[in-house]
C-alpha cells in the first residue's frame, strides 16, 4: 500500500519565479512559450507565463525542469491523467 502512495507524490518547487521542477509528469498535452499543458499523476496541469522553455523531462522519473517567466500554475480536471504521448515518448 505504501508503493501505491508513492505513484500519488508529486512536488513542485518554484524558485524566484524562474525555476520550476515538478514531479509526477505523465505526458505533455501541449506547449509554447507562454503556456505548458501537462498532465500529472493528480490531474492537469498548465504553467502560464513568458518564455517558458522545458529544459528536460524524464519519461522514467516523471521529473520536468521548467525555466522562463512564470505567471501561474493552475490544476485542472484531477481525474485526466493523459497517456504517454509521442512528445512524451520523445524524451526518452
Amino acid at each position: 500500500m505504501q508503493e501505491n502512495n508513492a505513484k500519488q507524490n508529486q512536488n513542485i518547487i518554484l524558485e524566484n519565479r524562474k525555476n520550476l521542477s515538478i514531479s509526477g509528469i505523465t505526458d505533455v498535452d501541449s506547449f509554447d512559450e507562454r503556456t505548458i499543458v501537462l498532465y500529472t499523476q493528480l490531474g492537469e496541469l498548465t504553467v502560464q507565463g513568458r518564455e517558458l522553455h522545458i529544459d528536460s523531462m524524464s519519461v522514467e522519473t516523471g521529473d520536468m525542469v521548467i525555466t522562463g517567466d512564470i505567471w501561474a500554475l493552475v490544476y485542472g480536471d484531477k481525474d485526466k491523467k493523459g497517456p504517454l504521448s509521442a512528445l512524451g515518448k520523445l524524451f526518452r
